[in-house]
């Protein structure tokens, strides 16, 4: 059995609770701690693909770097992507991924349709 991969906040109630869910179902998930580890803008791009989201729906819209790194909802999908790369704070988290799939853990229980 492949291990799914989790972009890991530990600081986040959601996350933690997200990989909790992971090892409970027997799950010893790849912790990427993405804040420290950013993903290369490649990464955040086939995540993005995976998850079949807009850049802009993986974005923390609401925390305050997202404005005073001067980003609008408007930008464009490279200007999104290449922001997350160099602020990785700035992306929605959890994201898991697994067997080619992905899924964001908001709520923690929408991963388990990957697994």
């Amino acid at each position: 059995m492949t291990e799914p991969t989790i972009w890991h906040n530990p600081r986040c109630s959601k996350s933690r609770q997200t990989l909790q869910l992971l090892k409970d179902r027997g799950f010893e998930p790849v912790i990427v701690d993405y804040v420290n580890t950013a993903p290369s803008q490649a990464e955040i791009s086939a995540a993005l693909d995976l998850l079949g989201l807009d850049a802009i729906k993986l974005m923390r819209t609401g925390d305050k770097r997202f404005a005073e790194s001067g980003l609008s909802k408007t930008d464009t999908t490279e200007t999104l992507i290449a922001a997350m790369a160099t602020h990785p704070i700035l992306i929605e988290r959890p994201v898991v991924i697994h067997n080619g799939k992905a899924a964001l853990g908001r709520p923690p229980e929408a991963v388990l349709d990957i697994l």
